[in-house]
């Protein structure tokens, strides 16, 4: 009762979305929402909060240590430059009154005391340092102070002098530069490969403009529905989530497009009448699209659990990206179809056969029937060879290295980057970013148990207020490597060890620190539990249990592969360290998109078994599923491909994992692994479920669903 009862739902829905007259009451619903809510999507960088606690571990002792100088020692709304100056074989007396006289001019622009001129041991490098006013909502101020403080220190710069920005503003600064109007760049990149491959998909000078005006439309959406959240209900929005959800919406809506429309364009060739055909595509449909989507869906809120703030909100913003444009696919875009009526398919407008009615299978491709026939033949041999070639694949990963440096950060030089390289070369290489130590003790014991760490070049006591001393330590390494961080670690421990001291280490070195230790965490914790989601998921829609432990496997193995692939790749053009993020994030988008083409794959292959028993089931599926997988393959690959026009190498490397991940899900395990173990294990692979055994009436004969199969 209750299949039949569901079946009703689906049957109604699908009659609603496609019927004469409520297809134009559906359209009408989604012209007030885009008119009445569209434009608030265009106010989403608005509410992004890109302030340095949104980037951190909740709860971790650097971000402790943040809210204590925010609390009592720092104005919220600074950040610190790190002005350098360099001259080889020296400074000149010309150099040093340069100096001075730009840190007089400074001090009317700071937004508090400008630091004092140290000059390096060699007397061939001065810096001072000057607090500029940001925003955590509007990237622009900060970037403006620090063009502001970049005019005057560039200003009559004597010759051979080198001159940079850094520190934390300089490197914020860049990021913010680098990031501005490349939203509206990397929409018009990812617009135009989706256009481009739904004009090669489908031949078609008009039909490829629908599925692109519906995902448009379900982007500005998701926009607005994440603006809302933002403002009213403290959804966190930064510049990561803002720019993934608008690819993550793009690709996921072209797939379920590809999905709607192949089926719809079969369900044309059985129907004369175009709105019956849609109600049966679009009944036939919503099963998968709707288990793909949920999957997605879980699998991106198992991010709210983790422990870094940007990846709790990650989640979040990208299962209402989803959400949304899943709605349009199942609503906005089956109305707009049935609105125009065949001829959009122009020129291969698929006619009425009446002789397609008696098979339960339409278009054949000769491409898939012969794959099919191959997967058929050597089945063993071919699940085999391709687990072997993605463990091969996988074996790239032995030689994967996390920690990311502020000089790998970047695809090409900028100025914060090479004012760290000048401050690295004269002075200690921890100067630009110094630990931030806050006691509540006595200070001067404090003090001396700091400078007796070692990696500590110098201390000094900078405040006090509140009960709280500020102590600021000089590392002798750079803030972002591994001998800052075990420095950081010393001091730690050091300070628990002096009597009645409670200590807050904090600074560059340490936040880096604990965020690997919150990255590592996150990845014990969210990659089971995404995998937990996924497995009950396949279990509801298969309705059975070793299939989806088969399918979890081949997902798990597939990663493995991917992140193997891209590390080459990675090496291969000059990016070899990786953010410890990417293992994480790169994770459940793989798992959560590469499961949709095996979700796509098996419940059409046990929609047919259920016709034509196992074997002819599993083959059925695969033949005409086959070209409308691998262009939404192609299609996701493409549009996580179009990051790499960031000049950052973490989206870089982001958008290439994917992609990679995508094609190997598209080409090998669906195609191949898949399908493949399916065969070899037989009837079995639907254990508990009895469904494909001969003993079923109508299997053992029963006609392979109007497939031929090439030999």
């Amino acid at each position: 009762m209750r299949t039949l009862s569901l079946g009703s739902a689906r049957q109604r829905f699908a009659a609603v979305i496609s019927g004469r007259r409520s297809k134009w009451i559906v359209l009408g619903v989604w012209f007030l929402l885009l008119v009445s809510g569209g434009s608030l999507g265009s106010r989403i960088g608005s509410v992004q909060n890109n302030d340095a606690e949104t980037w951190l571990p909740s709860n971790a002792e650097s971000t402790q240590a943040l809210r204590v100088a925010q609390q009592h020692f720092t104005d919220k709304g600074t950040s610190q430059a790190v002005v350098v100056y360099a001259r080889a074989g020296g400074l000149t007396e010309a150099d040093r009154t340069k100096v001075r006289e730009d840190r007089e001019s400074l001090t009317q622009v700071a937004a508090g005391p400008v630091g004092p001129v140290v000059t390096s041991q060699d007397g061939a490098a001065m810096l001072f340092t000057a607090p500029l006013r940001q925003s955590a909502s509007d990237n622009s101020v900060l970037g403006g102070e620090v063009d502001r403080v970049r005019a005057i220190v560039q200003r009559a710069v004597p010759t051979g002098l080198d001159v940079r920005i850094t520190g934390a503003a300089g490197n914020a600064s860049d990021y913010i530069h680098i990031f501005s109007g490349l939203n509206t760049t990397l929409l018009a990149v990812t617009v135009a490969v989706v256009a481009i491959l739904l004009l090669l998909t489908y031949r078609s000078p008009s039909l490829w403009i629908v599925p692109l005006v519906a995902v448009g439309a379900a982007s500005q959406l998701a926009n607005a529905v994440v603006y809302l959240l933002a403002r009213h209900a403290g959804l966190l929005v930064n510049g990561q989530s803002s720019f993934l959800l608008t690819v993550l919406v793009f690709g996921v809506g072209t797939d379920y497009a590809l999905l709607l429309v192949a089926r719809y364009r079969e369900e044309l060739r059985r129907h004369a009448d175009r709105h019956t055909a849609m109600r049966t595509a679009l009944s036939r449909s919503l099963p998968t699209i709707t288990a793909s989507a949920a999957t997605v869906v879980l699998a991106m809120l198992c991010l709210a659990a983790g422990r870094m703030n940007s990846t709790r909100g990650l989640g979040p913003v990208a299962a209402v990206g989803v959400t949304v444009v899943f709605l349009a696919m199942v609503t906005l875009l089956p109305a707009v179809l049935v609105t125009l009526g065949r001829w959009v398919f122009w020129p291969f407008v698929p006619r009425h056969d009446p002789a397609e009615a008696t098979t339960s299978r339409s278009h054949k491709s000769r491409i898939w029937s012969r794959v099919a026939s191959l997967v058929g033949r050597s089945r063993r041999p071919v699940w085999i060879l391709s687990a072997l070639v993605l463990a091969a694949l996988a074996l790239g990963t032995t030689t994967l290295t996390t920690g990311q440096t502020q000089a790998d950060q970047f695809t090409k030089q900028v100025d914060s980057v090479a004012g760290q390289q000048l401050l690295a070369a004269h002075f200690p290489a921890g100067s630009s970013a110094p630990a931030d130590i806050y006691v509540k003790s006595d200070p001067s014991a404090a003090l001396a148990a700091v400078r007796r760490v070692p990696g500590v070049s110098a201390a000094q006591v900078t405040g006090q207020a509140a009960g709280w001393t500020h102590i600021t330590a000089v590392l002798a390494d750079p803030p972002d490597t591994q001998a800052a961080q075990q420095t950081v670690t010393r001091l730690r421990d050091t300070l628990r060890q002096v009597p009645q001291t409670a200590g807050l280490v904090g600074g560059q070195s340490a936040i880096s620190l604990d965020t690997a230790a919150a990255r590592a965490a996150e990845e014990r914790l969210l990659i089971p539990l995404a995998l937990a989601v996924i497995l009950l998921m396949l279990v509801l829609l298969l309705r059975a249990f070793m299939a989806p432990v088969l399918l979890l496997a081949s997902i798990v193995l597939s990663y493995a592969a991917a992140v193997g692939t891209a590390v080459v790749l990675f090496r291969a053009l000059g990016y070899p360290r990786i953010d410890r993020s990417l293992l994480l994030i790169g994770f459940i988008f793989l798992v959560a998109l590469g499961v949709d083409y095996t979700i796509f794959l098996i419940s059409r292959a046990r929609e047919e078994v259920l016709r034509c028993g196992h074997d002819g089931g599993v083959l059925a599926g695969l033949t005409v599923t086959g070209g409308v997988i691998t262009s939404a393959g192609l299609v996701l690959a493409a549009t996580f491909s179009a990051l790499a026009v960031l000049p950052v190498v973490q989206t870089l490397q982001q958008g290439l994992l994917v992609a990679v991940g995508v094609l190997l899900d598209t080409f090998i395990v669906r195609t191949l692994l898949v399908p493949a173990m399916a065969l070899d294990i037989g009837p079995r692979y639907w254990w508990p479920s009895s469904i494909g055994t001969p003993t079923e009436p109508g299997h053992a004969d029963a006609p392979q669903a109007g497939i031929t199969v090439a030999t």
